[in-house]
């Protein structure tokens, strides 16, 4: 399994209230994808700019198309624009994914509704796989679960973000911390937005 999926895996069990939001997903999942790309010297970061790797393609399919779809004309494309353009709904990408290769099966009143179907995790080797990563608490994922605000119980003695969660690699701090930044930019367009839609309401109020 790749970061991404292991992530999303994580994500549905992780019985977050309110629930993991699609698009924050969606860009962490971009995120991990970038890393495993990073890990597989499929790309490189060149300050904050993607410049891609081995042409050959991954093993996994979504990886695959992660790889394909990297601009490769200089000055290639920023981190932070690679995680806006690749993550649009990148969540329901996964989620139909993994329910093809029947990690996924329909459940009522799931945690996590990314679609019409509420879904949950099969119990396979691969979910175990995640499960255990996470429970070990592996600093990419445990470092990318946060930015979408999984902290697994996290006490305030252990490590967060600020000391990167254990993250020895500058190029995968890097993509880390742009996952955070553009979370962050995608919850105030979103607080924005309620703004907005509360004057306009309440502007058809006045009598």
């Amino acid at each position: 399994m790749t970061t991404a999926k292991d992530l999303f895996i994580v994500a549905m069990e992780s019985g977050q209230e309110p629930a993991v939001g699609q698009g924050d997903l969606s860009l962490a999942l971009a995120g991990a994808e970038l890393i495993d790309l990073l890990g597989a010297g499929r790309a490189t970061l060149d300050g904050d700019r993607v410049v891609p790797g081995e042409p050959s393609a991954p093993d996994d399919r979504l990886l695959g198309e992660a790889a394909a779809a990297m601009v490769r004309q200089a000055p290639y494309e920023r981190t932070a624009d690679w995680l806006w353009r690749r993550g649009g709904d990148l969540s329901a990408t996964y989620q139909s994914a993994l329910e093809a290769d029947g990690e996924l099966t329909p459940k009522r009143g799931g945690r996590l509704s990314l679609g019409a179907s509420r879904m949950e995790p099969v119990d396979t080797p691969a979910r175990r796989e995640a499960v255990d990563r996470w429970e070990r608490r592996e600093p990419v994922l445990a470092a990318l679960a946060s930015a979408v605000g999984i902290d697994g119980g996290r006490s305030d003695g252990e490590p967060g973000l600020e000391d990167e969660a254990g993250l020895e690699d500058e190029a995968v701090t890097t993509v880390v911390a742009a996952v955070h930044d553009a979370i962050m930019e995608l919850e105030a367009v979103r607080q924005r937005r309620s703004v907005e839609n509360a004057a306009f309401s309440n502007m058809w109020r006045v009598p």
